[in-house]
């Protein structure tokens, strides 16, 4: 196991849940993504070298890209990728799919948290993610749903969590 101290994990909503869903191309998104690498470089700044990332469609995907990239940049930078299945992007686009698939290759480490597909296996990956984690980065809208979960988590298990608050007005 790597150590708590040195280890960051991501939370953040799915495309359906963002204001321009789809379009990374959108000023919101844009902004998200220069945040995104601007925390992840700060939390290696504060010592984190080991970051993990739960590969989900969306905000997961962006911080696994300014990891990768940071890792392009500076040493000692190690990425996991947090599967919670096998069959976590079967029902993707082609396009996300190979995305999802370069991401996970370009990864250090692939930890699959289940089997197989369960009703809880989203959550279980994201109590692994924290469990191994000293600091959380989050692009959290406020509303319920798995990132609250995750961020609820974290702040009942004593993890700093770092809050990109999303920016929901058009460009």
């Amino acid at each position: 196991m790597r150590s708590r101290q040195i280890s960051c994990c991501f939370t953040g909503h799915r495309p359906g849940k963002l204001p321009w869903r789809y379009d990374e191309e959108d000023r919101r998104c844009l902004s998200l993504k220069r945040r995104i690498a601007d925390a992840v470089d700060a939390a290696y700044e504060e010592g984190c070298r080991h970051f993990l990332c739960g590969m989900a469609l969306g905000c997961d995907l962006y911080f696994c890209e300014a990891v990768l990239a940071l890792r392009e940049r500076r040493p000692g930078v190690t990425v996991e990728a947090a599967i919670p299945c096998p069959t976590q992007a079967d029902a993707w686009s082609p396009g996300q799919r190979a995305r999802y698939r370069r991401l996970v290759e370009a990864c250090d480490f692939e930890t699959l948290v289940s089997a197989r597909y369960t009703p809880y296996c989203m959550q279980r990956r994201d109590r692994y993610m924290v469990d191994h984690s000293s600091l959380l980065i989050a692009a959290f809208d406020g509303t319920p749903g798995g990132t609250q979960y995750t961020m609820q988590y974290a702040m009942s298990r004593g993890v700093s969590i770092v809050d990109l608050p999303l920016i929901l007005e058009a460009p």
